[in-house]
């Protein structure tokens, strides 16, 4: 019997490992940027740091998100080109936070204008958790773009405080992306 649940227990796990594309464990920092609402004119301020938390790496975006002057908005955005997310079906974040809602922003190389991406929202408390979000409950942000994502044309994800008046605290250990 122990035999056999050893078996399983590897089969299942060797099945885990194989179905990630790409994961993000914050190692090499150097590959996030933070962008604010200031480039359009907004009054948002934020930051991100990024620490070794009990042996864990993390990015913390932390700040205050302000409407303001047409702005409303602090993130921390990830290139991916070159990154074969073509079979990827859903996005696996480990997260927690101070109990406010958080948006995934996909772009993609069929979009020209730099508001245009796709977004889905999840909301963290102040215990780690992971959320799997599917891609393809992911919204446009407007017209002129494909109605659904191809994962094989994803440029970019973003980790966004977004749309309203708030203090943000968002802290994520990894980024994945699963078939």
């Amino acid at each position: 019997m122990k035999l056999i649940t050893i078996i399983i227990f590897l089969a299942f796990n060797n099945q885990v490992m194989a179905d990630t594309l790409f994961k993000d464990g914050f190692n090499e920092t150097g590959n996030w940027e933070y962008i604010a609402d200031d480039v359009m004119g907004g009054v948002s301020k934020g930051k991100v740091q990024f620490k070794k938390v009990n042996g864990d790496n993390h990015a913390i975006l932390s700040g205050e998100v302000s409407t303001k002057n047409n702005g409303g908005f602090i993130q921390i955005r990830r290139d991916l080109n070159g990154i074969n997310l073509e079979t990827a079906k859903a996005i696996k974040i480990i997260a927690k936070g101070n109990n406010q809602k958080y948006f995934l922003h996909i772009r993609t190389n069929r979009m020209f204008l730099p508001w245009q991406y796709y977004h889905a929202e999840f909301t963290v408390n102040e215990s780690f958790n992971e959320y799997v979000i599917p891609i393809s409950s992911f919204n446009k942000s407007g017209y002129f773009i494909p109605g659904k994502i191809n994962s094989k044309n994803i440029t970019s994800i973003g980790l966004v405080a977004y749309g309203r008046d708030h203090s943000a605290e968002l802290h994520v250990k990894e980024i994945e992306f699963v078939k």
